[in-house]
């Protein structure tokens, strides 16, 4: 209730006040004055009986004062009823107009939003929900979204081109209906904020036009992504990230464009997603990539020195790093079939340079001459598929080590001539044998060697070592058709060295040395005096060479 109705109220009071005691003071006023009057009247001589002038007075008559004519007035009991029932009737009437003026406010805010409310950002205060739905849709008229590409200037849809519009989806009424209307006063009193979806729709079929229009979508505009690749640089393989290339997913790019719109966004940028683009197919973080990284670096650390006797070869990352095959980008080509090529190429290179098997030496005989002698069961002779496989091996783990070649023949001694000083002499134009150890004769004999005249028994050159040995043993000849053999003869002492050719007693022979050879030669053994053939057999050694010579 304002301060001006109580006013008003308290002044209506005040005056029903003032007419109750100006009623009740009329009603006693009148008594008390006449009874006044007649006492005075008493007291006072008429005109007519007024005395004569004298110098004595007359004795004087007072009249009593009534005590009453001062008391309190009340009231009567009658009268303060009816003021009070007049106050009451008023507060009442008050009160009446003031719940049907709350009332009345009340049913407006059934239809209208509370003072203080804001629906996406818009005041809706004392606004319908209809109100409310067309300012959204308004707001909306003007739409357009920036579309943002990679290498590119933006580009902007704007809603006109898709026919983009709002709908309603009763959700803002729902938020009016929500409201209780007769707590309105709470509006004048605090904010209510609501955030309600803006449903909305557009054309999908303008759209994707829009889109395919786009300048980013246009293949002359766009470069292909470039793999990752492994270069070499500063005696290091090292990674060369990928690029990304501009070549624009046209479908990926019109679902974000369309889910952008669908949110009210006001930018959507396709380079945010990498979908959106046809990526490389091998990046930087690829797990093989790195693994050829780890692989070729340590190709570059490998180092394998081969030891020859004195002499040495090293292979080092230098070298190995020439085997592999770079584009003009500097890009690492993987040809691991060309790479092996390259290893089995140096073993093979290694091995020419070094295998004695198979080649001449040069001998100094006890005579005193120089002779050439072929040598191909003796020798050094790499063993080329396993060392090929062993230094493979060793690149791709980055090995740095020192060692021999893996050798399937050995000899004596490094170098050209590697006969050493351990060997076995077959002098066959002087018909005499001498067995070396550390340069010192430990055995000699005069022998009988292959029938000189007869090339299918003559004893051939060359540089052998010994099979094995076996006593006692049956010497046999070509085995013919019947079963039999061309000759068969029962030894002591059997040491072969080159095919059915090999050291063995001969008692049959009635001397050794000469020329016997020429005439009683044997089939292409080496025939000895028995005793000198046992000696030999408790003395002769495996992978002693045994050099025979004219």
């Amino acid at each position: 209730m304002s301060n001006e109705e109580k006013r008003d109220i308290e002044d209506k009071i005040n005056d029903a006040m003032a007419k109750i005691v100006s009623d009740t003071a009329g009603d006693a006023q009148p008594e008390k004055k006449s009874d006044a009057s007649a006492s005075q009247k008493s007291a006072r001589p008429s005109k007519s009986a007024r005395p004569s002038k004298s110098a004595r007075p007359k004795k004087i008559t007072y009249v009593p004062i009534d005590e009453s004519e001062f008391a309190p007035i009340v009231l009567p009991q009658k009268k303060k009823h009816k003021a009070l029932k007049v106050t009451g009737m008023i507060a009442a009437m008050v009160l009446v107009a003031a719940g049907c003026a709350y009332a009345g406010v009340s049913y407006y805010y059934t239809n209208h939003f509370f003072e203080g409310t804001t629906i996406n950002g818009i005041d809706s205060s004392n606004k319908t929900a209809y109100e409310v739905e067309q300012e959204i849709a308004s707001k909306m008229e003007n739409y357009t979204i920036e579309v943002k590409a990679r290498d590119q200037e933006s580009q902007t849809i704007t809603g006109s081109d898709i026919d983009y519009r709002y709908i309603s989806s009763g959700e803002i009424l729902k938020l009016l209906k929500s409201q209780k209307p007769y707590e309105w006063v709470k509006g004048f009193f605090g904010e209510t904020t609501y955030t309600a979806k803006e449903e909305t729709a557009f054309d999908k079929s303008k759209l994707e036009t829009q889109v395919k229009a786009l300048n980013c979508a246009q293949k002359e505009n766009q470069v292909a992504p470039e793999n990752a690749y492994v270069s070499f640089n500063n005696s290091e393989f090292t990674i060369v990230p990928e690029t990304e290339g501009t070549e624009l997913k046209v479908k990926e790019a019109y679902q974000m464009i369309s889910e952008a719109i669908s949110s009210d966004d006001a930018e959507v940028d396709l380079g945010s997603n990498p979908d959106a683009y046809v990526t490389a197919d091998v990046t930087s973080d690829s797990a093989d990539l790195q693994a050829t990284v780890d692989a070729y670096n340590n190709f570059a650390k490998a180092s394998i020195t081969y030891t020859f006797g004195d002499e040495t070869v090293t292979l080092d990352g230098n070298t190995i790093k020439d085997w592999l095959q770079f584009d003009e980008k500097g890009q690492l080509i993987q040809d691991d079939a060309s790479f092996k090529q390259h290893i089995v190429d140096y073993v093979a290179q290694l091995a020419a340079s070094h295998d004695t098997v198979g080649t001449e030496r040069q001998f100094q005989t006890t005579s005193g001459r120089t002779v050439s002698v072929y040598g191909s069961a003796y020798g050094w002779k790499i063993d080329q598929d396993a060392e090929v496989a062993q230094l493979t091996q060793e690149i791709q783990s980055g090995t740095q080590t020192t060692r021999e070649p893996v050798y399937s023949m050995t000899a004596n001694s490094y170098g050209v001539n590697d006969l050493g000083n351990t060997y076995i002499e077959v002098d066959l134009t002087e018909q005499y044998m001498r067995y070396y150890q550390d340069g010192s004769v430990i055995f000699e004999s005069d022998i009988v060697s292959g029938l000189a005249s007869d090339p299918e028994r003559k004893t051939p050159p060359g540089i052998f070592t010994l099979y094995y040995k076996k006593s006692p043993d049956v010497l046999r000849g070509t085995k013919k058709a019947d079963g039999t053999y061309s000759y068969e003869q029962p030894v002591t002492y059997w040491m072969p060295f080159n095919g059915g050719i090999g050291f063995h007693d001969a008692d049959w022979q009635p001397y050794f040395g000469g020329d016997r050879y020429l005439t009683g030669g044997s089939h292409g053994c080496i025939n000895m005096p028995p005793d000198k053939a046992g000696e030999l057999y408790n003395i002769i050694q495996y992978n002693v060479p045994i050099i025979c010579f004219y």
